[in-house]
């Protein structure tokens, strides 16, 4: 096994968990949420997206990692979308 494909373990909300090392801490740079959705708030959680609020439950309570790629309630401050 390379080094690329190399997995490591490491604690993510209190919990051990197990990732590809080039990876690890890369899922912000994907996540659709972090592109600069306006509904996006972590650090408000009564006002941040009501899917994120469940998905990051359903992260910690599972001890995931759960980019999203689509989203049907992804928004920007400027909706000029095509």
């Amino acid at each position: 096994m390379g080094s690329s494909n190399r997995i490591i373990c490491y604690e993510h909300h209190n919990t051990n968990v197990y990732v590809k090392e080039q990876l690890k801490g890369k899922h912000q740079d994907y996540c659709l949420c972090y592109q600069g959705c306006a509904r996006f708030h972590p650090e408000d959680k009564e006002n941040n997206c009501r899917i994120a609020n469940k998905l990051y439950e359903f992260d910690k309570e599972f001890g995931l990692v759960t980019p999203i790629w689509e989203c049907p309630n992804y928004e920007t401050e400027n909706q000029d979308l095509t």
